[in-house]
């Protein structure tokens, strides 16, 4: 999506593959995820003490969750569509927190696996 320019579905890509990885937290603790802000999944991870520097991972989660849904929908925006507002730096950023988000919580689940 970044490289055929497509940044505001870049932006969507980058916060749906942030929001699965941390759900996978839940899952390995055998816990059940709802929703989809990405801050809210981290804040209440049932495990949350075990992540380093949770201010860090809140902020990552703060991020991405602003591509949730104006990225997605013609009226998410006022008066412009997500086509007119998202640039390539969003994407990039974009891009970039979500592969930060998704190897840390690799890093967490390897560290914290389950045995059994």
């Amino acid at each position: 999506m970044l490289q055929s320019g497509a940044y505001a579905q870049a932006c969507f890509y980058a916060q749906q593959s942030g929001e699965k990885a941390v759900k996978a937290l839940w899952y390995l603790v055998d816990a059940d995820p709802w929703g989809h802000s990405i801050q809210r999944l981290i804040v209440d991870f049932p495990e949350r003490g075990s992540l380093p520097d949770l201010d860090k991972w809140v902020a990552r989660g703060a991020l991405l969750d602003k591509f949730y849904i104006p990225t997605r929908y013609p009226n998410g925006l006022p008066d412009l569509t997500p086509g007119q507002v998202y640039a390539l730096d969003d994407a990039r950023r974009g891009l970039e927190t979500a592969r930060a988000l998704v190897a840390a919580c690799r890093e967490w689940m390897t560290q914290n696996r389950q045995s059994g």
